[in-house]
């Protein structure tokens, strides 16, 4: 038998290793989260602000407990924390919250409407309105900010799709088309930058527990005559195999992953969080 000499690779691997670069943190970074005063999007902010990471709120709104709600977190947290804002259906407002924001290391693209009605009654308005919010939005956004993020040397785009952007559902024409854009919008923006040191990416959540879904289950249980336990398993998550929903926290979470360096070559890609619905 002839023995062939293994390479001595190991050396030279031992090397690497010791001249690994030192782990990145986030601190000091500045987070822009589009539709980020309730819900995922507060959500996502104070995850972030937890870790050192000065964030920018956002919504259509301008009131005084919009910018409390930033005070507050900077309060909480020590970070830098301001609220912008800007309608996120308008092309002009969503490039001028990157302007006002001052920095955007991490483009958080989370604003969202829905409307539910048969395609041929579903309202013209309302189609423009929530193809502009949930889509349009973010194309505006990360055109914004990408030359900032290059001009930093560092950057992570994250958008706040759907499992609808993966699945299709009767009467949610607009929203369904919306997030497969954005999926699709995810995968054009990680191959434009992926000889750069910024990532593009999209989580695709199930039925996430918030305020607004909470407020849906007395109504939703009484409208079939369940309890509502019953309308939660039955009717809110019948698609979502776990029989259980998504927490905003679990979506913090996630965001916190894909901004690490454990996640520097996950770009251009889904991300599911849907208790195994697009699994089916």
């Amino acid at each position: 038998m002839i023995k062939v000499a293994a390479r001595r690779h190991v050396p030279m691997l031992q090397r690497n290793i010791n001249q690994r670069t030192p782990i990145m943190t986030l601190a000091g970074k500045t987070a822009v989260i589009t539709g980020s005063n309730s819900g995922i999007g507060l959500a996502i902010a104070r995850e972030l602000a937890n870790e050192g990471v000065n964030v920018v709120l956002n919504s259509f709104t301008d009131r005084t407990e919009d910018h409390a709600l930033a005070a507050g977190i900077a309060t909480e947290f020590g970070v830098e924390a301001k609220y912008v804002s800007a309608d996120m259906s308008k092309g002009d407002d969503c490039r001028r919250l990157i302007a006002d924001a001052g920095a955007c290391d991490i483009l958080i693209n989370n604003a969202g409407i829905q409307h539910v009605a048969p395609i041929e009654d579903f309202p013209a308005a309302k189609w423009d309105a929530i193809i502009a919010i949930n889509m349009s939005s973010a194309y505006h956004t990360t055109a914004a900010a990408l030359p900032v993020m290059r001009a930093a040397g560092w950057g992570r785009v994250i958008n706040i799709a759907s499992a609808h952007g993966l699945r299709a559902s009767p009467f949610k024409a607009a929203y369904v088309t919306a997030k497969h854009g954005v999926v699709g919008m995810t995968k054009v923006v990680g191959l434009e930058t992926a000889k750069e040191p910024i990532t593009a990416n999209a989580i695709c959540p199930g039925y996430v527990l918030t305020p607004l879904v909470e407020g849906q289950i007395p109504a939703t249980a009484k409208e079939y005559g369940i309890s509502e336990d019953e309308a939660i398993e039955k009717v809110i998550l019948a698609k979502q195999p776990s029989k259980e929903f998504v927490t905003v926290e679990q979506l913090g979470g996630i965001v916190m992953f894909l901004c690490s360096d454990a996640a520097a070559q996950i770009t251009g890609t889904s991300i599911s969080a849907d208790g195994g619905w697009t699994s089916q």
